[in-house]
């Protein structure tokens, strides 16, 4: 499964799932079945739960207890500061489950 997370851009063609909001994106990661997610930071809200980096955030901690097997991403955020804080997130990630943690 492709998952787009974007409360504006449209989803484009290749993605299988819309997640709007930071909670569905989680709800379709905690399935198994993301291969990848393409993640935008902003998502219309001023609540710390409700960014990309908390999805970013959430993937970390799933990696690290094996909750959830590797995936790809890309991040389509113009937020520069959250992009950087995802992409340090995500790439911790990646060392979990190079690890085998």
């Amino acid at each position: 499964m492709r998952i787009w997370l974007d409360d504006v851009r449209p989803m484009p063609p290749g993605f299988d799932a819309h997640a709007l909001t930071a909670a569905d994106a989680i709800r379709w990661l905690t399935t198994g079945s993301v291969k990848f997610i393409s993640l935008d930071h902003d998502l219309g809200s001023e609540d710390d739960q409700e960014t990309g980096y908390f999805v970013a955030s959430w993937i970390e901690v799933a990696a690290h207890n094996g909750w959830i097997p590797a995936l790809e991403w890309a991040i389509h955020s113009a937020n520069p500061v959250g992009r950087k804080n995802m992409e340090m997130a995500l790439q911790k990630a990646k060392h979990y489950w190079n690890s085998g943690r």
